[in-house]
C-alpha cells in the first residue's frame, strides 16, 4: 500500500526475530500496513470484494460497534437508526415513549430499543452489549451498542472484539465533548480499544449538533474534529482512508438516513451516516481456511449455546469441532445467525451455536471453537511487543495486569523485559532494560495465570492483539510475537 504520510501505529512496529529488515515506524511516523493483513484467511476491512457464500444473494454481513463517551447519545442514535430503517414498529416505539415519560426520561425512549435490561433503563447507561440489526441496500448490519461508562469498559472490550466497523459518538454540546476527551475521560480509551480490536474504519458521529449551544455551527464541528484527530492519528488511524466525521442529531434523526438540508447545515454536503456506511468497501473475507470462533458468551437453553463472531472459515450443522484450550470435542447441533436458524455460518457473522458434548462448566468466554484438524494455538508464556500508553509509575519484571485478548480476560505477569524498541527507527536496544515507562515500546516475556488461546499477530491479527488494564484503565496495547509454551 502506498505510503501517504499519515502516522503509523503499534501494529506496524517490526516483529522480534521475524527476520525482517527492522522496517518500523513511530506512533507518529509514516502509515504502512506491514503486518495487519498477513494471514490470507483473516477477515479484514479492505477495499476488495467479499467472497459470498455459495448460492447466497443476501446482503453482506457487517458488525458495527458503537464505543462512545458517556452521555454522548450513542444508544439514542442506535435506536433512531432502528426507527429510520423500519426495524422497530411504531407501536413499540410509542410504548417506549410512554414509559420514558412516566419515569421523567422523555428523551431516552429511542435508546430503549437497544438497552437490554432494567438497570440500563433506570440509569440511562448501557451496561451490557446491546444487539440489534438493520439492513441497507447492500449490507446487513449488526449494531453492538457497547457501554460508554467507565465502570463498564471490560464489557465494551467484548463488544469491540466482535466489530468490523466502529462508530465513535461524541457530543458537540459545550463542555460535554471536553469532559469526554480530557485525560481520564472515556473517548480516548474507546477509540484506542476499537483500534486494538482491529477495527479498520472509524466513523466519528458528532452528535447533538442541534443543541442551543451549538446550532449546527461549523466552527464547533471543526473544533471537536481538530481536538480528537491528533490522538486518532497516534493510534494509527489514517485520516484520509480510515476516518470519517459526520455531523448529526440522534434525537431528531438528522444526518443519519437523509442528507442534511442545505438551509440547516450549508457547510456539510457529504453523505448521511447510513448511506455512507452502505458505500464502504466490502470486507475482505476468505471462506477457506480453518474455522475459528472465540466465545464471547454462553447460556443454557435445552443444551449448551455459545455466542461469538466467526473470525475465519465455515462451520456446518452436524460438524465436529474442537473447543480450546481444553481440547473438548463437540458437535454442532443447531446454529443461528442474527436469530435466524441456519445450517452454515461463515466469517463476519455474529452467531449462536448449540453444542452437543459439553456442560455449562466446560466453557467460558475466551474459549475458542475451531477446526479439529487445525486447532488454534494455546499457551501460557509468550513474547509480545507492548506500547505503554498511560501509566504513572515504571513497569518492571513482576508487574501484573489484566490482559484482554479477543474475548478472553486473563491475569498476566511480566516475566522479563527483553529490549526497548526505538519508536522512530524500530531499532532494538542491545541491553535489557530494567524498567519501561509511559510512551515507550518494549518487547517483553509475559506469563498468563492460565492457558489461553492465541496466535502470533503476524499470522492472525484478531487472535494476536491485546490490551493491558490496571486499576480501571487501559495502560498498554500489544501484539503477540511468539508463543513460547
Amino acid at each position: 500500500m502506498a505510503n501517504n504520510g499519515a502516522p503509523d501505529s503499534w501494529e506496524q512496529q517490526a516483529d522480534s526475530g521475524a527476520g525482517d529488515s527492522g522496517e518500523s515506524s513511530d506512533l507518529s511516523g509514516k502509515f504502512s500496513t506491514l503486518n495487519v493483513n498477513a494471514a490470507e484467511f483473516v477477515p479484514s476491512f479492505l477495499p476488495r470484494q467479499a467472497e459470498p457464500l455459495p448460492n447466497s444473494d443476501s446482503p453482506e454481513s457487517t458488525d458495527s460497534q458503537v464505543p462512545v463517551t458517556n452521555d454522548a447519545g450513542k444508544s439514542t442514535i442506535g435506536g433512531q437508526i432502528m426507527n429510520l430503517t423500519g426495524m422497530v414498529d411504531k407501536r413499540t416505539l410509542e410504548k417506549y415513549e410512554r414509559e420514558a415519560k412516566e419515569r421523567s426520561r422523555e428523551t431516552w425512549y429511542l435508546s430503549w430499543a437497544l438497552d437490554t435490561n432494567q438497570e440500563e433503563r433506570e440509569k440511562g447507561k448501557t451496561v451490557e452489549v446491546g444487539r440489534a440489526y438493520f439492513e441497507t441496500e447492500r449490507k446487513h448490519f449488526t449494531i453492538l451498542d457497547a457501554p460508554g461508562h467507565k465502570s463498564f469498559v471490560p464489557n465494551m472490550i467484548g463488544g469491540a472484539a466482535q466489530a468490523d466497523l466502529a462508530v465513535l459518538v461524541i457530543s458537540a454540546r459545550k463542555g460535554e465533548f471536553e469532559t469526554g476527551f480530557d485525560r481520564g475521560g472515556q473517548t480516548r480509551e474507546h477509540a484506542m480499544l476499537a483500534k486494538t480490536a482491529g477495527v479498520k474504519h472509524l466513523v466519528v458521529l458528532v452528535n447533538k449538533m442541534d443543541d442551543p449551544t451549538v446550532e449546527w455551527s461549523e466552527v464547533r464541528f471543526n473544533e471537536c474534529r481538530d481536538k480528537i484527530l491528533p490522538y486518532l492519528r497516534k493510534l494509527g488511524f489514517n485520516p484520509q482512508k480510515d476516518l470519517t466525521f459526520i455531523p448529526c442529531s440522534g434525537l431528531m434523526g438528522l444526518g443519519l438516513k437523509d442528507q442534511l438540508e442545505e438551509a440547516q447545515c450549508p457547510w456539510y454536503r457529504g453523505d448521511a451516516f447510513i448511506p455512507f456506511i452502505d458505500s464502504l468497501p466490502s470486507l475482505n473475507r476468505k471462506m477457506g481456511g480453518p474455522f475459528v470462533m472465540p466465545v464471547v458468551d454462553k447460556y443454557k437453553d435445552m443444551g449448551m449455546v455459545v455466542m461469538g463472531k466467526v473470525e475465519a472459515g465455515e462451520a456446518k450443522k452436524g460438524q465436529s469441532l474442537l473447543l480450546m484450550p481444553n481440547r473438548t470435542t463437540v458437535v454442532v447441533d443447531q446454529m443461528w445467525s442474527d436469530d435466524e436458524e441456519v445450517t452454515t455460518v461463515g466469517p463476519g457473522e455474529n452467531v449462536k451455536i448449540k453444542l452437543k458434548g459439553i456442560e455449562e462448566d466446560d466453557v467460558s468466554p475466551g474459549f475458542v471453537l475451531c477446526d479439529s484438524s487445525n486447532p488454534i494455538k494455546t499457551g501460557r508464556i509468550f513474547d509480545a511487543q507492548v506500547v505503554i500508553l498511560e501509566h504513572k509509575s515504571i513497569i518492571c519484571a513482576g508487574y501484573s495486569a489484566v490482559m484482554h485478548i479477543h474475548c478472553a480476560a486473563e491475569e498476566v505477569t511480566v516475566k522479563a523485559l527483553i529490549c526497548l524498541v526505538d519508536k522512530k527507527s524500530g531499532d532494538k536496544s542491545k541491553t535489557r532494560p530494567r524498567f519501561v515507562k509511559q510512551d515507550q515500546v518494549a518487547i517483553m516475556r509475559v506469563e498468563c495465570a492460565g492457558v489461553i488461546c492465541m496466535e502470533v499477530f503476524k499470522l492472525f491479527p484478531q487472535m494476536g492483539r491485546f490490551t493491558l488494564r490496571d486499576e480501571g484503565k487501559t495502560i498498554a496495547i500489544g501484539k503477540v510475537l511468539k508463543v513460547i509454551e
